[in-house]
C-alpha cells in the first residue's frame, strides 16, 4: 500500500549551497538521506515530495553549515499481510517467480503458484504446471496475497513473499478463464432448471 507521510527533520546546508535557493538544496539533502531507505514503520521510501524549509537557520560551533528544519512529505510502500496486489513478472528461476509490487520485488514461491506440479523449463524461462499446462513466465501479470514480510533495519534490503493458491489469484489471464468457466457453469445450471 502506498502512502504519504508527513516528517519534520533537521537538514544541514553546506557552505557551498548558500547561493542556492533554500528549497532546492532542501529536497536534495532530504533525498540523499531518505529516498531508498527502508523503515521497520514507513516500509519502503520511494520518494521525497512538498518540503517546506524554514528559512531562519542555527550555525553549530566548529561546522561552517546552517541547519534548517524542514516539513516534508514522504511517498512510502508499505505491504501489509493479507493484502491482495498486483505485479508483473520480472524473473523466473527454478524456485519460483519473482512478482515486482510497488518498488521491489516480491517471491512467489513454486510451492505457491498452482495446486499442480510446477516443472521449470531453464532454456524457455517458464514455470507450467503438469496437469493444468498453466505457463507463467517473465512479462505475464499476476495478482498475489501478501503472506510474508521481513523489513530489513537501517535502509538494509527487504523480503515480501506472496502466495497464488487462493481462489482470484494468480496470472490475471487464468482469472478470467476460471471466471467465464463459473458464468458459463452458471447458465447452463439455469438452463438445466427452466
Amino acid at each position: 500500500m502506498f502512502k504519504l507521510v508527513t516528517l519534520e527533520d533537521t537538514i544541514r546546508i553546506p557552505p557551498e549551497k548558500f547561493g542556492d535557493p533554500i528549497e532546492k538544496v532542501g529536497h536534495e539533502q532530504l533525498r540523499m538521506k531518505y529516498e531508498g531507505m527502508i523503515d521497520g514503520e514507513l516500509g519502503y521510501i520511494v520518494a521525497v515530495t512538498d518540503i517546506d524549509v524554514n528559512q531562519i537557520g542555527k550555525i553549530m560551533p566548529g561546522d561552517g553549515a546552517t541547519y534548517h528544519k524542514a516539513e516534508f512529505s514522504l511517498l512510502t510502500f508499505h505491504p501489509k499481510i493479507q493484502e491482495v496486489i498486483e505485479g508483473e513478472v520480472v524473473e523466473i528461476a527454478d524456485f519460483g517467480a519473482f512478482i515486482r509490487v510497488g518498488p521491489i520485488d516480491a517471491l512467489l514461491h513454486v510451492s505457491q503458484l498452482l495446486d499442480d506440479y510446477i516443472s521449470y523449463d531453464e532454456k524457455q524461462g517458464i514455470l507450467m504446471g503438469k496437469e493444468t499446462n498453466r505457463k507463467l513466465v517473465t512479462g505475464d501479470h499476476v495478482r498475489v496475497r501478501v503472506t510474508a514480510i521481513s523489513l530489513g533495519r537501517g535502509g538494509g534490503s527487504g523480503k515480501i513473499g506472496v502466495t497464488a493458491r487462493q481462489p482470484f489469484l494468480g496470472k490475471i489471464e487464468w482469472i478470467r478463464r476460471d471466471l467465464e468457466k463459473m458464468k458459463r457453469a452458471e447458465v447452463k445450471k439455469e438452463k438445466s432448471e427452466t
